[in-house]
């Protein structure tokens, strides 16, 4: 009978031991996952790499193309791709005669341009070369190249060790319904931005809370948030989080394993918002992307 006992704890006592294996390789094998997807999504030829240019529009009529008397110049492209002329909230695109220009893939003499804060941006594009209307305070173009040199030069992102205890099931605490908070940017701007709610955690006995950013047709917590490895492993200007999906009975998941750099890591004309004061942890987070310093 001793020895049923003896050989039933040890089996018991095994596969508690590959249970917990198993839950750590699949932690492991998630987050590979998801750097090989970040991956590809930064060596796409629409990714942030290919961003080469941001100039803003003036009122009226703006001439493109890379001639020296165009308004905005695109370098490499047609002397004249045609002219975006602002109206109010409204952006007409006219095609220069024989340009082949396409907007949105299809050549036409003139369209409507929707900017990215009216929807999903209308695209023109020469060649390797595109720009859409961005809005930030005013309207911009948001100018790419598929073959830009970053791109070309793009090996990777360095990240921490994939570690277990930087996966957190965090208490959360939904926001007052309409909060909101003004959210600056890299340009100076401020933009009023939802607050979803807080999340608090421990780290090394220590408490910690974080603000998370969203609306009701969020599928996951937007975070914001800089650390003391800020500026020194990582980027000086913070790094963003997603939550793994959304709170269910006042719990989120918050996997720093996922922080990942802004776009402002990678070129110099992104507007990456910037983390609110409250999102500046007095902790070494070792966990996720580190600072790319090839741009």
């Amino acid at each position: 009978m001793k020895k049923v006992i003896g050989a039933t704890l040890v089996l018991t006592l095994f596969a508690g031991i590959l249970t917990a294996g198993a839950a750590a390789v699949s932690h492991e094998e998630e987050i590979r996952d998801w750097r090989e997807r970040r991956h590809a999504r930064l060596a796409s030829e629409d990714g942030w790499l290919t961003l080469v240019g941001l100039e803003w529009l003036q009122e009226g009529e703006n001439r493109v193309g890379s001639s020296p008397s165009s308004t905005i110049r695109i370098e490499g492209g047609p002397e004249e791709w045609g002219t975006v002329s602002v109206n109010g909230g409204e952006i007409r695109f006219v095609a220069a005669p024989g340009s082949g220009v396409l907007v949105n893939g299809t050549e036409m003499g003139e369209a409507t341009l929707v900017a990215d804060n009216q929807g999903e941006p209308t695209v023109v594009s020469s060649g390797n070369l595109s720009f859409y209307v961005i809005f930030r305070e005013g309207y911009a173009l948001r100018i790419k190249d598929s073959q830009a040199v970053a791109l070309k030069n793009f090996a990777g992102v360095e990240n921490y060790e994939i570690q277990g205890d930087w996966r957190f099931e965090t208490r959360f605490t939904p926001a007052p319904e309409g909060e909101t908070i003004e959210i600056g940017n890299v340009l100076g701007q401020l933009s009023p931005t939802p607050v979803y709610g807080y999340v608090e955690f421990e780290r090394d006995g220590q408490g910690y809370q974080l603000l998370g950013l969203g609306d009701e047709e969020s599928e996951s917590v937007w975070f914001l948030f800089a650390d003391r490895t800020s500026g020194k492993d990582t980027y000086g200007a913070g790094r963003f989080l997603y939550s793994d999906g959304l709170p269910e009975k006042g719990r989120l998941v918050v996997d720093f394993n996922k922080a990942y750099n802004p776009p402002c890591v990678f070129n110099d004309y992104s507007t990456c918002p910037l983390p609110p004061q409250q999102n500046r942890l007095n902790l070494e987070v070792t966990a996720g992307e580190k600072d790319y310093h090839a741009h």
